[in-house]
């Protein structure tokens, strides 16, 4: 049965600020999900704004579809007598299925979803005992009834048409109690993001000591008063129409691109000069410490640079340095990403010069002749060349092997043909070996890289 397999997995990357927990999007690999949970303790300068700019993107990608957003300020009391005799009915409901499908107003027209929160059920059961010891099976009863309840009452919006693919969010504020607190921890079982925004009170040690969620420390408790929640984004202003203007835009200094409908061969010096699209990734804890260094290829204009999963995960944030470009950007924005191909996503402030990915009109061969630029041990931007030597699929994903040389902060660099095309990037090396690198092929990019060029 579905919900039997479903699974999640917690906190890969390190999420510690809004902007993080706004661009966020847990990868799925079969019927395991990644998903965040985090509580944000305190209060920060600048709370309310952020706040404010994390609702504001959500709801405006949430009305293009690219997922489903909700911000509550706490959770409706169950008091009304014929709620309390519905939801009870749907408790006894779920213990005669074997506690394995909710039947709930939420869940009726979706069987996975009955089955996912069954188990989730039982989990959140088993966890309220641990923080409850003395608690019977009526006290269970009555928490399990409070969580139907909730379910309908609280986020039915956002879970409603539920499959494991769809991108979900909940904030919450100050959810300190225990119930309050497994119930987000129970919307996380099924898949949604949830940020607690405990800027009053945070939950007490026996919930800390399950080790649910990751804790940020943004300051001293306090009250705050945050702008109400619309699920709609703002009408945008409408501007008056202005004659139109000629101007002259400055393109920074970068490698010639091939003319619309030419494509030819460059040369090797041609390709070198692509290195300024490839950037370093300098991967920093929360002290600010380097981590390690890595690259990436900037694939669209609007600050978007590819790199690989290893690279970006474990980072609280990066610094990113472009050739002939003084300044370092730094940013903790992961867009995207997926531990299985081994990509991300991450995103500057900057307008880029991407380098096009091959279109795959000809397929790849042993003997072809590629270049690649990286990073390999912090030398900024090496260019290397050599040959295809093999195709090879390890852990089940496409993987081009070649000659060119690289070493340890390579890894998210570009693998190019003689075009001046990405084909693939940068992704593992064997130490004790000669020459034997491997990389993500361009199909995989091409599919994770989707909406970004």
């Amino acid at each position: 049965m579905y919900g039997e397999v479903f699974k999640t997995r917690y906190n890969v990357m390190d999420v510690s600020s809004f902007r993080a927990f706004t661009n966020i999007k847990g990868g799925v690999n079969g019927n395991c999900k990644d998903v965040y949970f985090v509580r944000m303790t305190g209060l920060s300068p600048m709370y309310a704004e952020e706040v404010r700019q994390m609702d504001l993107t959500l709801t405006e990608r949430m009305a293009r579809g690219e997922l489903r957003y909700i911000r509550l300020d706490g959770l409706p009391r169950l008091v009304s007598v014929e709620d309390v005799e519905y939801y009870s009915g749907c408790y006894e409901d779920w213990v005669n299925s074997g506690k394995k499908r909710v039947q709930i107003r939420l869940t009726q027209e979706n069987d996975q979803l009955k089955e996912v929160l069954g188990n989730a059920c039982v989990k959140t059961a088993e966890l309220f005992r641990q923080v409850n010891p003395y608690a019977n099976d009526s006290i269970v009863k009555n928490f399990i009834t409070k969580l139907f309840f909730w379910l309908d009452q609280a986020v039915a919006e956002v879970l409603k048409d539920w499959n494991p693919k769809k991108s979900l969010k909940l904030a919450a504020s100050n959810l300190s109690k225990k119930q309050e607190y497994l119930f987000a921890c129970l919307l996380t079982q099924v898949g949604m993001d949830v940020l607690l925004l405990q800027y009053q009170s945070d939950i007490d040690a026996s919930l800390e000591q399950l080790k649910l969620s990751k804790k940020v420390e943004l300051g001293v408790f306090g009250s705050c008063a945050l702008p109400a929640f619309d699920p709609k984004p703002p009408k945008p202003v409408s501007k008056p129409v202005q004659p139109p203007v000629r101007s002259v835009r400055l393109a920074p200094v970068s490698a010639p691109r091939p003319q619309r409908g030419e494509r030819r061969e460059l040369e090797f010096e041609e390709l070198a000069r692509l290195a300024s699209s490839v950037v370093m990734i300098t991967v920093h804890d929360p002290k600010g410490e380097v981590l390690g260094t890595g690259s990436g290829i900037m694939i669209g204009q609007e600050g978007y640079i590819l790199t690989n999963h290893h690279v970006a995960s474990g980072g609280r944030y990066y610094s990113v340095r472009i050739e002939d470009d003084d300044k370092i950007y730094q940013t903790d924005e992961v867009i995207k990403y997926n531990s299985v191909l081994d990509l991300s996503v991450i995103r500057i402030d900057r307008r880029l010069t991407p380098i096009p990915v091959y279109q795959g009109g000809k397929a790849l061969v042993r003997g072809q002749k590629v270049v690649a630029i990286g990073s390999p041990l912090g030398l900024f931007n090496s260019v290397s060349d050599g040959i295809i030597s093999g195709f090879r699929v390890i852990d089940n994903v496409d993987m081009i092997q070649f000659t060119a040389p690289t070493s340890h902060g390579s890894s998210g660099g570009a693998l190019l043909n003689m075009y001046g095309e990405v084909i693939g990037i940068s992704t593992a090396g064997i130490d004790h070996a000669q020459n034997i690198n491997l990389a993500v092929g361009y199909e995989c990019i091409s599919q994770f890289i989707k909406g970004f060029v």
